[in-house]
């Protein structure tokens, strides 16, 4: 049977004219952040079968409203749930673009634009972290950017283990502060390097990395015949947004001959402010680094580069030389802009060009006043906490994360709150301004620190206002809780 084709009317002006008028009610204060359903009775308001037969264009629409109807409404000001928040309308376009171009960044070939892009964008990239000829590729996410950072130390320390399997090689031992995200641990089974070989090291109350607990953990696994692979150092941790201290760290790297990894998939974007690139001395130090510009400037999903001091090592590491693909006697161009082979993937996303298209639109000084407006408001919030009754701030924050708990008028009073009790409060609350679709955040527990609220301060949108509205909202919701 033949099927039917899409006429441009449907696309750019129908299904368009839904898109924009779901992007203007994103702004809306008074719209809610999420209509919230559980799974159950979302399989019954919209059909999710797949056909056997196509289903007319106006039946397409409806299916394009409700996506949008149940989905969350992260471009929402006051959507503050996850490490990413935010809608670029430049970002948008710029993924219209890349999906009307449908290709692949495995060569110059297939995308002659896109891969000169990424070419000039890591390049610049590697400019700011203190790279002077650095290397890179963009990747689905920042797991998977770490994930490069340890298989480039690896390859560095066991090459052969590219042939020969890790059964040839010692026993190698990563290690990472007691703070560091989740990727680590998954990278290490990836790898088959093993969990058990994830050596965590102790923070200290700010959230960052003793750099002589590092050195003792080093000390300890090599008197038990292990070989020490990388340290992965922290930009900006996922619950408190904490920065290691990289010059002492990589010190500690230097003197045993560690590879260094900073992992800046949050905290990277400090670099974009000069008010704030502080936060990133001793980046230059490092051997790798991971930088997620989907969070803290606001591209749109998924945007992460790995990025590398040491060129020609990412190759390398990963290059195979499939002859269909990655010729080296083309005539035509530089081959060197076949840069699909350096990578795990072959079929890539060409995610630098959402980037670039948004630094063409706002140029660094959007870049920067975004930066600098998110902190601004962090910190802002740290200050109205301080102030309010029932609430207490579990550390000033350092960059666009702040952590406080809220106490129900219940556990108010002299004595310290039980923290079996105190450990429900924040469930509670948030289920509550779920669906009531006011505002989203999250809630974690901590070692040994009861379930407190994480604010992420990074939309575009987001005012001193809003951080007003949140501890308005959440005593409104919780004042009168008893747990």
């Amino acid at each position: 049977m033949e099927q039917p084709h899409l006429d441009i009317d449907f696309i750019f002006t129908k299904a368009a004219n839904i898109i924009k008028e779901h992007l203007a009610k994103n702004g809306m204060r008074e719209a809610s952040v999420v209509k919230f359903v559980p799974p159950s009775e979302l399989l019954k308001v919209m059909d999710f079968t797949l056909p056997n037969e196509p289903e007319p264009q106006d039946k397409l629409l409806e299916y394009v409203k409700k996506v949008l109807e149940y989905s969350i409404q992260s471009g929402h000001p006051r959507y503050f749930n996850q490490l990413y928040t935010g809608l670029d309308h430049n970002g948008i376009v710029s993924q219209l673009i890349s999906a009307s171009t449908n290709t692949s960044v495995a060569t110059f070939e297939i995308a002659p634009v896109y891969t000169t892009i990424e070419r000039v964008v890591l390049d610049k990239m590697c400019s700011l972290v203190g790279y002077t000829d650095g290397d890179g590729i963009f990747s689905p996410g920042g797991s998977i950017s770490n994930l490069y950072g340890l298989l480039c130390a690896r390859h560095r320390l066991c090459p052969d283990a590219k042939k020969k399997g890790t059964s040839f090689i010692p026993q190698l031992v990563i290690f990472a502060s007691e703070q560091a995200h989740y990727s680590i641990q998954k990278s290490a089974i990836i790898m088959g390097i093993g969990t058990d070989n994830v050596v965590t090291i102790r923070c200290d109350n700010r959230g960052k990395m003793i750099a002589g607990d590092l050195e003792k953990a080093l000390n300890a696994v090599k008197d038990e015949g292990k070989c020490p692979m990388a340290v992965v150092a922290t930009a900006g941790t996922t619950v408190l947004g904490a920065f290691d201290n990289f010059t002492d760290i990589a010190a500690v790297c230097e003197k045993y001959n560690v590879w260094m990894h900073i992992d800046a998939a949050l905290g990277g974007s400090a670099l974009m402010s000069e008010k704030h690139k502080h936060l990133m001395n001793g980046s230059e130090l490092s051997d790798s680094f991971t930088w997620n510009p989907h969070k803290a400037l606001v591209v749109p999903q998924q945007c992460s580069a790995f990025l590398s001091k040491h060129k020609g090592l990412l190759a390398q590491c990963n290059s195979m030389h499939a002859s269909y693909l990655f010729q080296q006697d083309k005539k035509s161009y530089d081959v060197s802009y076949d840069t699909g082979d350096k990578s795990i993937q072959c079929a890539r996303l060409n995610d630098s060009f959402k980037l670039w298209f948004m630094w063409k639109a706002k140029g660094m000084v959007g870049f920067e006043s975004q930066i600098n407006k998110a902190i601004k408001n962090a910190t802002y919030l740290a200050e109205q906490i301080k102030k309010r009754e029932g609430f207490e701030l579990l550390l000033e924050p350092e960059y666009t994360n702040c952590c406080f708990w809220y106490y129900p008028v219940s556990l108010r009073g002299p004595a310290t709150p039980d923290p079996r009790k105190l450990t429900k409060v924040a469930p509670i609350i948030k289920d509550q301004m779920v669906r009531a679709g006011t505002m989203m955040m999250t809630y974690m527990p901590l070692a040994d620190k009861p379930n407190f609220f994480r604010m992420v301060t990074i939309s575009p949108l987001a005012t001193e206002k809003d951080m007003d509205f949140v501890l308005d909202e959440i005593d409104r919701l919780g004042c009168e809780l008893i747990v």
